[in-house]
């Protein structure tokens, strides 16, 4: 090994790696952007015109606040009911456990535009609704025939289909966790909803929030269905009755999809910062401000142990 005059080892220079792929790669990318934004600029199909004039139209700005309340309303209720039949399914209750997967099956093997088609007849196959004891006495009568209620069924078909997909989505994350973690707490003592809460659920919520991010963007973007109920107050269906007026389409799309993306970056965002609070402890890589701790505490140490002894024989 090479040395220097004071005995040190020759610092080694590195000299990176040339990679002229990545250079040849990212000026195709950068040439094809520029193509493609300098087509739909100049395409006059596009309506640029129109598009900014619809952009934050009061109209357009009401059924993307519609298609939040939708997402959040639906996601809601698909949660709660997914928990319910993640523990069914999780039951040693042979019962439970086939209503459960005969619910799975259903929701999950029809697809979501058949649903809630279902859901927009719902009052023509059900004209009334009794509430009471039956042959006893009677509660309530509902009739749905006269009933305004498109939000409310747009809601409900949204919500039954999305809780079969988070049912299971719970399932996986109760399930990845260690039965040695639940016995541990069994053994301190903790009662089973103690061992859910402290134990069980922060560890299964690394595996459950991922999905659970990614169903509510996916939710967001399928209340574009809720067409079939018929409900068209949401964003879509605003920007469709528009388009069905000015007889231009193309930019009215457009219009939507700028809404729905911009809706959708802030719940990617939500999405890591929540994933990066359930994710602590999970992985033995360190921030860089525990690096800077550990370095500062092994440079006091090291100051320590190079300060000469004391008279007494102690150290500083």
């Amino acid at each position: 090994m090479t040395t220097t005059e004071t005995g040190d080892p020759v610092p080694i220079k590195a000299i990176p790696l040339r990679r002229p792929g990545r250079w040849i790669a990212a000026v195709v990318v950068v040439v094809l952007f520029g193509l493609f934004v300098y087509g739909a600029a100049t395409n006059e199909a596009f309506a640029w015109g129109t598009y900014g004039q619809y952009l934050f139209d009061k109209r357009i700005s009401a059924g993307a606040w519609t298609t939040i309340q939708l997402t959040v309303l639906a996601m809601v209720i698909a949660i709660v009911l997914g928990v319910i039949l993640a523990v069914m399914r999780l039951s040693p209750n042979p019962v439970l456990r086939a209503a459960a997967w005969g619910y799975l099956w259903i929701f999950r093997g029809t697809p979501v535009y058949v649903q809630l088609v279902f859901w927009g007849l719902f009052p023509s196959i059900y004209k009334s609704i009794d509430l009471g004891i039956p042959f006893v006495h009677q509660f309530a009568h509902i009739n749905l025939q006269d009933l305004q209620a498109a939000f409310l069924f747009a809601v409900i078909g949204l919500a039954l289909n999305e809780a079969a997909y988070m049912a299971e989505i719970v399932r996986a994350g109760v399930s990845s966790v260690n039965e040695g973690q639940t016995e541990a707490s069994v053994a301190l003592g903790m009662t089973w909803s103690q061992t859910m809460r402290r134990t069980v659920l922060p560890q299964a919520m690394r595996v459950i929030i991922p999905p659970t991010g990614n169903e509510v963007i996916s939710m967001l973007k399928t209340t574009s269905l809720v067409t079939a109920v018929p409900y068209s107050f949401e964003l879509y269906g605003r920007a469709r009755d528009i388009s069905g007026a000015n007889f231009e389409p193309i930019p009215l799309l457009m219009v939507a999809a700028t809404w729905y993306l911009a809706i959708t970056s802030l719940l990617m965002i939500g999405q890591y910062y929540v994933e990066r609070h359930y994710s602590k402890g999970a992985t033995r890589a360190l921030t860089t401000r525990q690096l800077q701790a550990l370095a500062d505490a092994q440079g006091k140490a090291t100051v320590v142990e190079t300060l000469p002894d004391t008279p007494g024989g102690e150290r500083k």
